[in-house]
């Protein structure tokens, strides 16, 4: 059997959008007609998790049907976030088992923070995606800037973060990770501080070996539809739980660059506003 291709969502800061990245990207992948399993390792909170348990409960109370990923179970997150790391690491691998048997697509969604089980999943990475806002508070997991100049000196937590997962993953079953950099949540407004960041992206991108895609910008309609358990790629004519309006055309669109960065086959087609 042919092994799935593993995407791991990680960044060791919270509130980068990394849920909200995993799910998009899940959804489309579904609507691609992929098998697609996933894992939430974010122990505590777990939105991965809740939002594709959002969506069986919605799809079967307003009588629709729509694709849905494998989710094995993982048992009580908060009960294993306080377990011993082997404990974690059994667990995980007994889940990342079963859902390697069910899916052609594993996303695994990560904590914001350095964790025993968030670190193993790296080393499974086909491909590391890493959302990044608009600010130099969250480069600094990329990397370290010079306070005075503004230049990069140095990689930083995450980026060694992923030198181990890359140099793990050769060791254990060979090949190498992809890893993508995606600038997330953008103001529709330009702004020096992004000309700025954009800059020392490029410049780090080079020395550690990531590459730079468009992620999702700052939307409503993204939080929107979250409690549905619904992404833009499940919008039709059948199923609108908001108004559509042109931006979420937009959105579409967006969320099919972000799919063709990734080297993934999942652009969902063209929302039609009019029907």
């Amino acid at each position: 059997m042919s092994q799935p291709h593993v995407i791991v969502v990680g960044n060791e800061k919270g509130g980068a959008g990394k849920s909200t990245l995993a799910i998009h990207i899940a959804t489309a992948l579904l609507h691609a007609g992929r098998r697609v399993g996933v894992i939430d390792l974010d122990l505590r909170q777990r939105s991965m998790a809740r939002f594709f348990a959002n969506r069986q409960a919605w799809t079967a109370a307003n009588g629709h049907a729509l694709p849905c990923p494998f989710e094995a179970d993982l048992g009580d997150g908060r009960v294993l976030a306080k377990a011993d790391g082997d404990t974690q690491i059994s667990r995980f691998e007994t889940v990342f088992g079963q859902t390697a048997t069910e899916a052609d697509v594993i996303i695994i969604d990560t904590p914001g923070g350095d964790t025993t089980i968030s670190r193993v999943a790296h080393t499974r990475a086909d491909l590391i995606v890493t959302p990044l806002n608009d600010s130099f508070v969250d480069f600094d997991m990329l990397g370290t800037i010079d306070p005075v100049t503004l230049e990069v000196l140095k990689p930083s937590l995450y980026s060694e973060s992923v030198w181990e997962a890359r140099k793990g993953r050769a060791v254990q079953r060979g090949g190498s990770i992809d890893w993508v950099v995606l600038t997330n949540r953008l103001a529709v407004a330009e702004a020096r501080n992004r000309r700025r960041l954009d800059e020392r992206l490029e410049k780090l991108a080079k020395r550690v070996g990531f590459r730079i895609g468009p992620g999702l910008r700052d939307r409503v309609i993204y939080r929107e539809l979250f409690p549905f358990g619904l992404t833009v790629a499940d919008l039709s004519n059948d199923i609108r739980p908001v108004a559509v309006s042109l931006a979420h055309v937009a959105a579409r669109q967006e969320l099919r660059n972000l799919m063709q960065s990734l080297n993934l086959d999942g652009a969902a087609a063209p929302l039609d506003t009019a029907a």
